[in-house]
């Protein structure tokens, strides 16, 4: 077994669409980023490529490269799955917090969730994901941008 941590964060930005865990959720504003700027996938690889010791996001998918530039997270998160693979793991389970003020996104979580199993291969009772808010403290209680944390036990792929 394995185990990695992961966590990140974006600002809002105008004219940007939010995106989380691969969904896209109605709010006025998204985030901030090179790519699409999903903060829980970013989190997510960050986990994933931390259980091996692979380094993390930005050395894999640098923000100074134009390929990565407004590249979804989705894909992103595909390749860096096919790193943990290459090393013969696969996903045991992933529990995930996203923390923002607004929008509410409790109607959204099934949706991510199911999101988040299908890009990661997994049945979805392997991935677990959270929302929270800071009741109103700091940049997130000033709805100034959006936080997240994902934690992730590899196991070797069975078989091997």
């Amino acid at each position: 077994m394995r185990f990695g941590i992961g966590f990140d964060v974006h600002a809002f930005a105008a004219g940007r669409k939010l995106i989380l865990g691969g969904v896209e959720i109605p709010h006025a504003r998204g985030l901030q980023g090179h790519s699409d700027a999903d903060v829980l996938l970013h989190a997510v690889i960050d986990a994933l490529l931390g259980a091996l010791a692979l380094g993390d996001i930005g050395q894999h998918f640098p923000d100074t490269d134009p390929e990565y530039r407004d590249i979804s997270s989705s894909i992103l998160l595909k390749k860096s799955y096919q790193l943990v693979q290459h090393e013969h793991y696969e996903i045991n389970n992933l529990d995930c917090v996203v923390i923002l003020q607004q929008p509410r996104i409790a109607s959204y979580l099934p949706a991510i969730r199911r999101s988040i199993s299908e890009i990661l291969w997994c049945d979805l009772e392997q991935v677990s994901v959270k929302a929270t808010t800071t009741e109103r403290l700091g940049f997130v209680g000033r709805e100034e941008g959006v936080a997240a944390m994902a934690v992730v036990s590899l196991r070797k792929r069975r078989g091997r």
